[in-house]
């Protein structure tokens, strides 16, 4: 797919049934190497070994290669009224591994990014609390401070899906997700320096964006696991990750990890602030709602091979994707060949932690069928990851929030890729 095709998603609505593929291998088309490389393939010797590069204090901070261009976030333009409103995704096609580089994190906003100057910035706990508080950043730097891996899926992550295939691109159907490693201080030990009243149940996060984005949060929750951070992968948070802190609830639907937050009142009740109300809730087939949904179900996605990463030659084939699970360690990832006929165990290499993401792997020989490539993901509570089919039948289609379902692609017999459902 050239760059013009990948910064485009294209719809599709192809069913297939179940049957129509093989169970054996897959296979692309190779290509001969360009006419104008030729010249740096053994036994020549290659331009780049022919003159010094470039020295240490030409780049101060390091940067992909710039063969590595395309590998960036993209939008789509019709999604939302606005980009201040609006969503970007990260590339999982073209990444390995469980961390995602901070540059190409997904970006979800609510008013746009809120540019604030550390010394000018403050975090109040006030509300059913002993004693209010008002923290600077260098107040929060002070205290014990944790490192930990976790995935952020946002809630509408796949929410474009609900009624049929429809986005072509894994960056696009599964993109709003990452996972990286978070710096910062338990909530549970500033909580602590107020002190909780015995009547406080439940805990408002607001953000110092334009649109105070605010959630409410079961106090339990927020004494548990829950973090404010100021570091990612080691760096402080980037400005669209909330900078210079945010709050990071893990296993928890993304709109509760409030970015740029400035605020957390103790209350007894919930506030039902408009993100928990007019939205983040899963309107049902009968019209009704569910409210507080606020765990990750188990959820999985191959990202390779995918539409914007096809198959380019026959034979032996890697088969690679991402599992997580907001209720705790993913045990288990099963793929199919055949549209979920038959199943058999990938191998997860790499870390497998709580609340974060596990890299899978399922290799095979591919002859050129068509194939019809599935993963689900089992968490270590025996949760299985559901069909779309499944889901349907429990959800409706009216929903755009929660969508967990297990996602098909079609291998064509020339190597390209598209986003199926199968029934």
């Amino acid at each position: 797919m050239d760059d013009d095709n990948e910064s485009k998603p294209i719809p599709s609505r192809r069913r297939f049934l179940s049957g129509a593929a093989g169970l054996s291998g897959a296979a692309l088309v190779g290509g001969a190497a360009r006419a104008e490389n030729l010249k740096n393939l053994p036994p020549n010797v290659p331009e780049w070994t022919r003159a010094l590069g470039d020295g240490v204090a030409v780049r101060p901070y390091g940067h992909p290669s710039k063969y590595e261009a395309n590998v960036i976030r993209r939008d789509v333009s019709w999604l939302t009224a606005s980009k201040e409103s609006s969503v970007s995704f990260t590339p999982l096609h073209a990444l390995d591994g469980i961390i995602t580089p901070s540059g190409l994190c997904f970006e979800r906003h609510h008013s746009g990014i809120a540019e604030i100057d550390p010394e000018d910035y403050r975090l109040i706990i006030h509300g059913l609390v002993d004693k209010p508080l008002i923290y600077t950043l260098a107040d929060l730097k002070r205290f014990p401070r944790v490192n930990r891996i976790y995935v952020l899926e946002c809630a509408a992550n796949s929410g474009m899906e609900w009624r049929g295939a429809q986005l072509n691109g894994c960056q696009y159907t599964h993109g709003m997700v990452h996972c990286v490693e978070y710096t910062g201080v338990p909530l549970r030990v500033l909580l602590a320096e107020a002190g909780v009243k015995g009547s406080a149940k439940w805990l408002l996060a607001e953000g110092a964006d334009a649109a105070a984005m605010s959630r409410s949060i079961p106090l339990e929750k927020a004494l548990d696991d829950c973090l404010v951070a100021t570091h990612m992968n080691g760096e402080m948070l980037r400005p669209e990750q909330g900078y210079p802190a945010r709050l990071v609830v893990p296993g928890w639907e993304g709109n509760v990890w409030v970015k740029w937050l400035r605020r957390l009142k103790l209350g007894d009740e919930p506030w039902f602030a408009r993100e928990e109300t007019s939205k983040y809730t899963d309107l049902m087939a009968d019209g009704r709602a569910r409210r507080f949904t606020y765990v990750m179900d188990a959820k999985s996605v191959i990202t390779s091979p995918s539409p914007q990463a096809p198959v380019r030659a026959k034979g032996f084939t890697v088969i690679s994707g991402l599992a997580w699970s907001g209720r705790g360690k993913v045990k288990r990832v099963d793929v199919s060949l055949d549209g979920g006929r038959n199943w058999r165990e990938a191998r997860i290499d790499g870390l497998v932690l709580d609340k974060a993401c596990v890299r899978f792997y399922a290799e095979t020989d591919w002859n050129g069928e068509e194939l019809l490539l599935q993963s689900r993901a089992i968490d270590e509570t025996g949760y299985v990851q559901p069909t779309k089919t499944e889901l349907r039948k429990i959800r409706g289609a009216n929903s755009v929030y929660h969508n967990n379902g297990i996602q098909t692609w079609l291998v064509k017999r020339d190597g390209e890729v598209e986003n199926v459902e199968v029934s």
